[in-house]
């Protein structure tokens, strides 16, 4: 048992070496090296301890081997169980809901989908500019939705949110891309994409309300600084009175990706580049459109490779870890350099530019690492960007948890979405 318990460790740790080398220099071409030092690290440590193994004493051997094991069968006994549905969080909801005479949509988005399909061939669920980043050698790519299609995207506060898009993909009626002017102009993710509230709860429609004025917004979901910016270049009107950039923590984690398309970089380095996206809609609805097909299908499969790399525990690690630490700025030097341009941008467009920050609910925990949160800050003082920070508008409030769906990690409820957006209106007005 020993001798192949000695093989089969080694060949075990140097594969792991080896997938590592796959994922971090091939798949992504170096330029993920960062996240993947710690993968590095592990396989590196057990190949070495592989080799040391060979010269221990048969004792020692049978206690290591008893150790890795019960290692093993904890971890996959915890990832199957990560893997079985976990309804609690769900259940607290659906009983909050009913005290509110309300019956809370248990369906599954999925599930929606194929409903409204029925009486409509055309209907979709939202899918993300982000989900791009890992196509290779792709020619467009696509930073909004399908056009003027019935889109579902999630349920937060108790019903989906489902909405028609826009000619362009985006969450606007869409007569307003026909406004003479245009006085708010939003980009941003999933908060400006209006995630989990439905019309006029977002904060585009609260901000037309108020203002009585044209709101086009450009958010989507999972959008990180980049996507943003190649947004505004493609799709900003040339007749913006204010750009909104509405920002959460978590976006910042995406831009180390966003840096690795090829496409999405050219917008850093040629002002003048673009790929003329809003002459390419129906190739974007194509491309959008097999994505969901291709999601349907791997939907219905177990994902075996996926549960052997205990995907599951990793990410809930890594959640933990932001949920506790906060985020960090990643590549802060490519981010100053889009805020500058995007300030840049404004100013020969005539347009005012506020950065606008959105306090994640996790903020408001105890111990949160605000470190992002000051360093954002201070990268917007010295650039002297206009910056309305969302969080001094919260905590004043009793309980600012009671902005989020059933006080619970997620986006903004309604009565949040509806805060923020008389802030903004406010703040901009007074200046």
């Amino acid at each position: 048992m020993h001798r192949f318990f000695n093989f089969f460790f080694l060949i075990t740790s140097l594969f792991l070496l080896l997938y590592t080398f796959y994922r971090a220099e091939i798949i992504w071409s170096g330029d993920g090296r960062e996240y993947y030092y710690i993968y590095y690290f592990v396989s590196i440590i057990l190949v070495i301890f592989s080799l040391i193994f060979f010269f221990l004493n048969s004792h020692l051997k049978t206690y290591i081997i008893i150790f890795f094991t019960t290692t093993l069968i904890s971890l996959y006994s915890f990832e199957t169980y990560l893997n079985l549905p976990d309804d609690r969080a769900l259940k607290k909801k659906i009983k909050l809901y009913k005290d509110l005479g309300k019956d809370f949509d248990t369906r599954t988005i999925r599930q929606v989908y194929r409903d409204l399909k029925k009486t409509d061939k055309e209907v979709s669920v939202k899918v993300s500019p982000k989900e791009y980043l890992k196509s290779k050698n792709i020619e467009t790519h696509p930073l909004s939705g399908i056009s003027n299609s019935k889109t579902v995207y999630q349920n937060e506060n108790g019903y989906y949110m489902i909405y028609t898009s826009d000619r362009y993909g985006f969450n606007n009626p869409d007569y307003e891309w026909d406004s003479k002017e245009v006085e708010y102009l939003l980009i941003g993710d999933s908060a400006t994409h209006g995630a989990a509230v439905n019309r006029p709860d977002d904060i585009a429609s609260q901000l037309r309300i108020l203002s009585s004025n044209s709101v086009l917004s450009l958010g989507y979901s999972g959008n990180g600084p980049l996507i943003e910016y190649a947004g505004l270049r493609e799709y900003a009107p040339k007749n913006v009175k204010k750009i909104i950039w509405l920002f959460t923590d978590n976006d910042i984690s995406a831009l180390g990706y966003e840096l690795e398309s090829q496409i999405l970089t050219k917008y850093l380095k040629d002002l003048n580049f673009t790929q003329n996206l809003k002459s390419r809609q129906e190739e974007i609805n194509k491309l959008v459109k097999k994505k969901i097909v291709s999601s349907e299908k791997s939907i219905k499969k177990f994902n075996f490779f996926r549960f052997l790399k205990i995907y599951k525990v990793r990410s809930l690690i890594i959640r933990n870890n932001q949920i506790n630490e906060g985020y960090t700025i990643d590549k802060p030097a490519e981010f100053i350099e889009i805020i500058k341009s995007t300030k840049k941008y404004a100013k020969i467009n005539g347009a005012e530019f506020y950065f606008v920050y959105l306090p994640l609910a996790q903020f408001f925990n105890e111990n949160y690492d605000y470190s992002n949160y000051e360093g954002v800050k201070k990268i917007m003082k010295d650039l002297n960007v206009s910056f309305i920070d969302i969080n001094d508008v919260f905590v004043k409030e009793k309980d600012p948890k009671s902005f989020f769906p059933f006080r619970m990690f997620g986006h903004y409820n309604p009565a949040g979405y509806h805060k923020v957006s008389k802030a903004i209106f406010d703040l901009t007005n007074n200046n």
